[in-house]
């Protein structure tokens, strides 16, 4: 028996809704196939399945909120047979938040500035105040730690998982829900992460002459972007640094085979969204540009896949377009990198010990201190800057 389960589609994910299956008891199913349609806070999602063989169950009905994790269908395997299969039992929903307990007219503080007692429940102050932060109300938050205490996950998981209504009354729920969402994320990613930065200013002029000559004769809706560029200069830069390239999971590195850039996609009703373009060293420009836009256009379009959303193992980031000069993100756990550009300016550059006017954008780094050191990621924005002066050996 094969287990398919709810999968994580990214750090500020805790539960989907599932909209359709695509697939009925009985039907044979293959890697990689699409198998169901689950809403997220940020998109619909098509599910694929990574196991072979036969559907045997489906335990969870459409339109059911169920935390990442939950097993939502069972597979037959090779030599297995309806009558030999054990059934399981349906997965339970999403549990919703306990009622609020009612407080007590004093509360007390703990000994030792711990935390508070408020009522019979214990909410320690920095649960208490990064639920001021994220607009939710801390007495109507379940508690999972000792004695029933609040904690920054529990805060976490509400924020993620309950929209304030009577702080986005004039905000579409879904837009604040992803707000949230992405709040939760960003505020684990500080908290968990020793993060570093560094950036690096990289002349441009060899690219974009290059670009606009292999531009010329092409029509408007395939000619390459520079984002193109930067996107194959990252892969081929994390050959030479693969500590850049992975994800931290349980207390260790663990670095990824191939560069499943995640892409910073801006979504016209608020928020962005990451998801992954696959094996970007081994693709040419031309394919690396159709994908980009097929990517952006189905995330806009809210119609991405899992693939695209769970295994990104570096972030890039550019906002160029809208006139940023240099962007230092916020790493996405579990990845351990983020890389920025800023727009293209031109500005006073030195050359050959002459003065000039040269195009430059910034280039930054974010990176993770229990993975890498400012010395190795110095010498990965040095690998990038070379790379972009070399635009014909991308």
């Amino acid at each position: 028996m094969i287990e398919f389960k709810l999968p994580s589609l990214g750090a500020d994910m805790d539960e989907g809704k599932l909209l359709e299956w695509k697939v009925s008891p009985g039907d044979t199913v293959k890697k990689g196939q699409v198998v169901a349609i689950v809403d997220t806070s940020k998109a619909a999602v098509d599910v694929e399945i990574w196991s072979e063989g036969r559907v045997f169950e489906l335990l969870v009905a459409p339109g059911e909120t169920i935390p990442v994790g939950t097993v939502m269908a069972t597979l037959l395997e090779a030599g297995e047979t309806p009558e030999t299969a054990k059934r399981m039992p349906r997965a339970a929903p999403a549990p919703k938040p306990a009622a609020p307990a009612r407080p007590h007219p004093s509360p007390l503080p703990r000994a030792g500035g711990e935390g508070v007692v408020s009522g019979r429940r214990r909410i320690s102050p920095a649960a208490r105040k990064h639920a001021e932060e994220l607009g939710v109300d801390i007495e109507a938050i379940p508690g999972t730690g000792p004695d029933g205490a609040v904690t920054l996950s529990d805060v976490e998981q509400a924020a993620a998982a309950k929209v304030s209504p009577a702080k986005t009354a004039a905000v579409p729920d879904k837009q604040a829900e992803m707000r949230r969402a992405i709040a939760a994320a960003m505020s684990r990613s500080k908290r968990e992460i020793p993060h570093y930065y560094l950036s690096e200013p990289v002349t441009m002029r060899r690219a974009t002459e290059w670009l606009a000559k292999a531009n010329e004769g092409r029509p408007i809706t395939s000619r390459l972007l520079m984002a193109v560029l930067q996107l194959k200069a990252v892969a081929l830069a994390l050959r030479k640094y693969p500590e850049m390239n992975g994800f931290f999971r349980d207390g260790a590195f663990q670095p990824a085979a191939a560069a499943h850039i995640g892409v910073a996609i801006s979504l016209r009703q608020g928020g962005l969204i990451a998801p992954a373009i696959h094996d970007v060293g081994e693709k040419s420009l031309e394919q690396l540009m159709l994908d980009l836009t097929d990517l952006v256009k189905r995330a806009r379009a809210g119609s991405l896949r899992s693939s695209e959303m769970s295994d990104p193992t570096i972030t890039v980031t550019n906002l160029g377009e809208q006139g940023v000069a240099a962007v230092y993100g916020v790493i996405y756990p579990p990845q351990v990198a983020l890389v920025g550009f800023g727009r293209i300016v031109e500005q006073p550059w030195v050359e050959n010990g002459a003065l000039t006017i040269m195009p430059v954008v910034t280039a930054s780094l974010a990176a993770d201190h229990r993975v890498s050191d400012g010395h190795r990621g110095a010498l990965f924005l040095a690998e990038l800057r070379d790379l972009l002066q070399q635009p014909e050996n991308l």
